[in-house]
């Protein structure tokens, strides 16, 4: 698995791995982000930012991750520059359960580890059991849950001094 920051040419098809998320997971009564978050001019703007990074498997996009360095939102009490944060991690459902989540995650583990950072975080909706095993098994472990507007979330951390 070949993983690598995006460039501005991918941001098409990353906008197209969300969407596929997004319809699979409407699709089974657990609607995500909206058309606006995963579009193609927020995508632009976030790959032309240096956030997304993707995972290919014999040039197929496969997955793709936002790595952030700040996340005052989900994670408004972290110090700066002491955590990464990963969002928007999907993977094509042709790709999964072939170790793409895993491959992504690992990736921003090192990631967060070699640009000096602590923790690596992420968070999802609470409800989201398979997700939250997911993290779960690769090692985060469960910080809080905190309610932001009408929904909870879990809020997962991982020590990037355990690689």
């Amino acid at each position: 698995m070949n993983i690598q920051e995006a460039r501005p040419s991918d941001a098409p098809m990353i906008a197209s791995v969300l969407q596929e998320a997004a319809e699979w997971l409407a699709s089974d009564g657990r609607p995500l982000w909206s058309a606006t978050e995963i579009g193609l001019e927020r995508v632009l703007r976030d790959v032309s930012n240096g956030l997304f990074h993707i995972a290919r498997q014999d040039e197929q996009l496969a997955g793709v991750m936002k790595f952030e360095l700040e996340d005052a939102y989900f994670w408004p009490e972290v110090l700066p520059c002491t955590s990464a944060f990963v969002h928007k991690l999907a993977v094509r459902r042709a790709w999964a359960k072939k170790g793409v989540s895993t491959a992504l995650l690992s990736y921003a583990r090192t990631r967060a580890q070699q640009l000096g950072r602590d923790h690596l975080r992420l968070d999802c909706v609470a409800d989201r059991q398979g997700l939250r095993n997911l993290y779960e098994g690769f090692g985060f472990a469960l910080h809080s849950v905190v309610r932001i507007g009408a929904s909870s979330y879990a809020r997962y951390e991982l020590s990037t001094a355990t690689l």
